[in-house]
């Protein structure tokens, strides 16, 4: 993972900036928040409500959902189940939202998990944090299963540099 942020962090400092590290759209790895997405899904609450007839179900209040070795926590999640109801298909979440890996951490005020494809898209504030190093934006759109990720809007990083190897 570190091999990959430094790659970002190199790319990032090539580009010619001024006043600050900011730039319209960055592509980034996020190998912390790479998850196998055919993994169980366990989700807990205060309370849940659910609609038959529309195949949702709500989730309030401490919403804790953890898949493998990620878990997010936010104040609510909507599920909506796939149309045979043998599935999830999406998870929308809101109320401050994290995404939290045993060595990355994600944040932001809204965000909609696709399960079938890994995608997920944080709007809204977003922090994405790497050890010390952090990336901010408005948007990121990240694919759990590849790892791979994009900060858009007004994209702010800040690293702390490590000793180069000799």
């Amino acid at each position: 993972m570190f091999a990959a942020l430094r790659a970002f962090i190199m790319t990032v400092a090539l580009l010619p900036v001024m006043g600050g590290l900011a730039i319209a759209q960055t592509s980034i790895t996020l190998t912390g928040l790479q998850q196998d997405t055919s993994l169980p899904v366990e989700v807990t609450s205060d309370s849940l409500a659910v609609d038959q007839s529309t195949g949702v179900a709500t989730f309030t209040g401490n919403v804790q959902v953890v898949q493998g070795e990620m878990t997010i926590t936010a104040a609510t999640g909507r599920i909506e189940y796939l149309q045979d109801g043998q599935g999830i298909s999406k998870v929308f979440f809101d109320g401050r939202v994290t995404f939290v890996s045993p060595t990355d951490a994600a944040e932001s005020d809204e965000a909609v998990y696709t399960i079938a494809t890994g995608e997920v898209v944080m709007t809204g504030d977003v922090l994405l944090t790497q050890g010390q190093n952090t990336i901010s934006g408005n948007k990121l759109i990240y694919n759990l299963d590849a790892g791979t990720g994009t900060m858009e809007g007004r994209v702010q990083t800040v690293f702390v540099p490590g000793k180069a190897n000799p």
